[in-house]
Order: structure tokens, then sequence, then C-alpha cells
């Protein structure tokens, strides 16, 4: 789907200064609510976790946001580490309803085997706003990297820093939705002053691998778990996948660190960045939740067969 080429705030062509990052800021309405959806899921996890809060983000008016994370009671340094992230884009409801489905769901399986770090819902303003970027105009998935002037980047970072190294498998739940051509790519083409470039939206689940780190069969164990609760995005006539080239079914390729990506910051051997559809006729919501969780368990268990 294609959008406008023009973006109602700012001046075509040049870049947003501080005024069009309010007069954005202002237009933005809350449509759910991160206690409700998140918080009370997460609080019932309790005696299943340890649950603790690892930041605070406080917007002023718009509210104030207690970051947490779900850790392995048991947790044991001999074990490897998993960490799962969802919602670094708040907008993107899957990753962090597929996160909180696989801690309800399926970690009891892993007691003993590995050590879970899992945190659902890195970016709450931008869920309760179904947005793609912090209240400052900012896309959280861009900006992890140390001395980060996104909130909810700077947060993870500093929870996942002091495990650099030592995590054998990341998983950063995400979709790709028309949203993504009809508001958020015109708005950064607006921020930026830049021209929009309209492209097509994937009709399936997909991958993002590491460009210096990939991991084929790693991603195809997904893809493969993944083709048996939804359909795989198929590649542009092209040969690419929102512009860039298909590597294998389902699979692209991106520099995790040099983009800021939060898939990157672990220092993982194994990580990837799931996309799902939510807006294909061929998915359910139910269906994208199962899809991000048979993606964890798959990713989760390659890594401990291939460790």
């Amino acid at each position: 789907m294609h959008a406008a080429s023009s973006y109602p705030i700012g001046t075509p062509g040049t870049p947003w200064s501080a005024l069009e990052v309010a007069e954005w800021r202002a237009a933005q309405r809350k449509h759910r609510s991160y206690a409700g959806d998140v918080l009370a899921r997460i609080d019932a996890l309790r005696g299943a976790f340890q649950v603790e809060q690892y930041g605070m983000l406080d917007y002023g008016d718009d509210g104030r946001y207690p970051l947490f994370v779900l850790r392995s009671h048991d947790w044991n340094d001999a074990l490897p580490v998993a960490l799962v992230t969802g919602g670094v884009h708040g907008y993107e409801t899957s990753g962090v309803h597929g996160a909180l489905q696989f801690a309800e769901r399926h970690a009891a399986d892993y007691a003993g085997r590995m050590n879970l770090l899992i945190a659902p819902c890195v970016s709450p303003w931008a869920y309760e706003r179904i947005h793609r970027w912090n209240p400052d105009a900012l896309d959280p998935n861009r900006n992890f990297r140390a001395n980060s002037p996104a909130g909810e980047s700077a947060a993870l970072w500093a929870l996942v820093r002091p495990l650099h190294g030592r995590v054998l498998v990341h998983i950063d739940l995400h979709e790709t939705t028309d949203s993504d051509e009809s508001e958020f790519r015109p708005a950064l083409a607006a921020r930026d002053g830049k021209p929009y470039q309209p492209d097509t939206v994937p009709d399936g689940f997909y991958l993002v691998d590491d460009t210096e780190n990939p991991q084929p069969a790693f991603q195809q164990a997904i893809i493969a778990a993944v083709a048996q609760v939804t359909h795989i995005a198929p590649a542009d006539p092209d040969g690419t996948i929102i512009g860039s080239p298909v590597v294998a079914p389902g699979v692209i390729e991106y520099s995790l660190v040099k983009l800021g990506l939060c898939a990157g910051i672990s220092g993982a051997r194994y990580t990837t960045t799931t996309e799902v559809y939510p807006d294909s006729p061929r998915a359910t919501p139910a269906q994208c939740n199962d899809a991000q969780a048979a993606a964890v368990r798959a990713a989760l268990e390659f890594a401990l067969a291939h460790r």
C-alpha cells in the first residue's frame, strides 16, 4: 500500500525542530493500557519468575512507566542464557503478547536447561499509543548503543550489558504492518527532511539475520517451525523483502550493531528479529501471538542443540 507523498507536520525537505516534535507528540493519543494489558500479566507471573524493575520512564503529563523483566528463578551461571525482547516498537502488538504467551505457556520447559531473561514490553509509552517512536520522536530500534538518547533503549542496554558475550541466543519480536507505509515511513521521511519513497509490505512472516554474524541454519529452523503456524512472506519480484535481498526463504540480513538494533545488544551467537504481518487476511491476532511463541521455542531449542 502507498501513502500520500506529504505529511501533515513540518515543511517538506526540512528536518523537524523541537517545535515539530512537540506538535507531533501533542497529536498522539492513548488507545490502550500498559498497566492493564501488560503489567497485570507480568504480576501474575511472579510465582514462575523473578520479576525485576530495570528502569523507569518519566514522560511528564503522559505518565511514568516502570520497565520490568522476567528472570529465571533458578538462575544458574553454568547454564546458557536466552534473551527474549518484545515491544521495542510499541505498536507491534504480537511482539509484546507473544513474549508474554511464551513466558506463560512454555518457559517452564527450559527450567534447568537455560537461564531466561524476558523483557516483554520495552516501549510502554508507544504501546499505549500504538506507535513506533518514543515521545521524543526517536525510534528505539535505531538507538541501542552506549549513551543512547532513547530512554527505552538505554534502560535495556544497561540491563543486558553485564551479560554481554554470555548470552547464547537473543530473539527480538517484531511486526511489519500496513501502517508502516501509511504512517510510520512517511513520518520518518518528514522528520528527517527527506522524500518519502513508497515500498511494499510483505504478506507473511520473515526474519532478519545479522550481516556480520549470519546463522542460516538457525534462521531456517525458526522459519520451519513458524510455517506450521502461519505463512512465510515471499520475496518481491526483485528478490527482496522491504528492499533487502532475500538470502534464504523468509530471511533477510541487517547489520544489527551498526544500525543500533535491539537484536545486536547482547553479543549472542544466535540472534534474530522476527517480523509478523498482522494485517494479512490469512492471519488472526491469536495466530500472530502463536507464531511469535513458536519462533522463540524454535530459537531456544536450536541454540541448545548447537551450542
